[in-house]
């Protein structure tokens, strides 16, 4: 059967609108509760100073190379070819488990590419929306490890993924979905799938709900006790959440709200895979409280300084997972919002789709490379850093080391600027008669400070085409 995969305009739609990336509204403090337990709060301060990490999404919608799982959903906004029933296309769909082969499936590349980009921690997509779990789940035949690459050594995905970035010293990150749309305890054949919730009233059948609940708590149980240590349970999927939760966030989705409670209770399943995993960080983005240890916004950079945990995930490319023909971000554009975000507090989660072989894209790999020549060299106002109250002056971003002794001072490039003579900032004056040193040389520059505003002389020698750091110690 051909099938036109997805319109143009419907990709760039779904890329800015699907699951909790709909979030239009940026997240406010006052929504934040920090965590109690001691464990957790230790290693949320370690994720902090990582600041840098790769979410990876691959499954089956790798294959044809379409947006990933958001093509099988009735919703208004996403476009199928007309010609082809709703049915047929999700047969279509959920059958390519049984051609999804990855024979060059090599986790130790993709490991290493982010090593050399500079990232610290992972977030492997374990399951999407589709309900294709990218793990030797029990809970269901709908996995890569029953289907053609059933036989291979590797079968067991998430277990090789989470194996190679440990080696590498990553922190490891589990995504999971929520919603299930393969589950007939989500999506039950009784009734159409109608959108992105489940398509049953929970009222009615709450026995159902109850096996989609068990069928959830399982997965889950499976990732946190066969998976070796995982540091992050990274939940998508926002609108699963009890219906007491649901504001304006959520109805700023424009996506229907049922008139009962999608509760999984998330109580039970924190508490059991913290038992397994001691001081495990928990993501159950934009359903703020209890769970929600830092939060993510999506494809988007805050405005101002955020004064709780939190990332930026953002797609390399255009796409979550793979697509062909993909336009990626230049290596200088994604070292210029790695710069904002930390200086606005915050961590970046760059996405990366690999193909379905199982490898990079070549061109994916060339980019990771180009944005570490920058990080190898000036990580340190970066990594370990913490935001400094004065965090931006013009084309200009600070971060302070953790003991606050030392300010970094980040001068990013415009797209096709040519390096300054000058750079001029306001505040952050470094103290009388101390050194301002430039980090990619470790060379001192001339400064001088007049009525709060500091210029510095920068060396002719100098090549950049992305962002300079410097380093000193603040006058107070």
């Amino acid at each position: 059967m051909k099938v036109k995969y997805i319109l143009l305009t419907s990709l760039i739609a779904i890329a800015k609108l699907a699951s909790a990336q709909q979030n239009d509204i940026m997240p406010q403090s006052s929504h934040y509760e920090a965590p109690a337990d001691p464990l957790v709060k230790k290693k949320l301060d370690n994720w902090q100073d990582k600041k840098f990490g790769m979410i990876i999404h691959w499954g089956l919608y790798a294959v044809p190379g379409i947006i990933e799982s958001w093509s099988i959903c009735s919703e208004d906004w996403i476009e199928r070819d007309s010609t082809i029933s709703y049915d047929d296309y999700k047969k279509w769909y959920w059958d390519f488990s049984k051609k999804f082969n990855p024979t060059k499936f090599d986790p130790t590349q993709w490991a290493k590419a982010g090593k050399d980009a500079g990232m610290k921690y992972l977030v492997f997509t374990t399951k999407h929306h589709d309900g294709f779990a990218m793990f030797d789940t029990k809970q269901s035949d709908f996995s890569i490890a029953k289907g053609p690459f059933a036989n291979n050594p590797k079968a067991d995905v998430a277990k090789y993924v989470f194996d190679a970035f440990r080696k590498e010293g990553f922190m490891i990150g589990a995504y999971f979905s929520k919603p299930d749309w393969h589950s007939q305890y989500y999506w039950w054949q009784k009734y159409a799938t109608a959108d992105r919730n489940n398509n049953y009233d929970i009222r009615k059948y709450p026995w159902r709900w109850n096996k989609f609940k068990d069928f959830t708590y399982n997965q889950i149980g499976e990732l946190m006790h066969n998976y070796g240590n995982v540091d992050i349970l990274w939940l998508d999927g926002g609108w699963v959440r009890p219906l007491e939760s649901v504001n304006a966030e959520v109805l700023s989705w424009g996506a229907n709200i049922p008139k009962w409670s999608q509760d999984i209770d998330m109580p039970k399943i924190a508490d059991m895979a913290r038992k397994a995993q001691p001081g495990l960080i928990m993501v159950d983005r934009t359903v703020h409280g209890l769970y929600e240890n830092y939060q993510t916004p999506e494809q988007k950079i805050p405005e101002k300084q955020l004064d709780y945990p939190w990332e930026s995930c953002m797609t390399l490319g255009g796409a979550w997972g793979f697509v062909p023909n993909d336009n990626y971000k230049s290596a200088s554009e994604v070292i210029n919002k790695l710069v904002e975000i930390v200086a606005k507090g915050g961590s970046l989660l760059l996405g990366v789709g690999p193909k379905p072989d199982g490898t990079f894209p070549a061109e994916v790999t060339k980019k990771l490379e180009d944005i570490g020549k920058w990080t190898s060299i000036n990580g340190k106002a970066i990594y370990n850093t913490r935001a400094a109250k004065n965090y931006h002056s013009g084309q200009t971003w600070f971060t302070q080391a953790k003991d606050g002794k030392k300010l970094f001072a980040i001068y990013c490039l415009t797209a096709d600027e040519k390096l300054p003579a000058k750079i001029n900032w306001s505040g952050n004056v470094p103290k009388k008669g101390s050194d301002v040193k430039l980090i990619s040389t470790g060379k001192n520059v001339k400064w001088k400070e007049a009525n709060g505003t500091v210029s510095l002389e920068i060396p002719k020698n100098i090549n950049s085409n992305s962002a300079l750091a410097f380093e000193f110690s603040p006058q107070n």
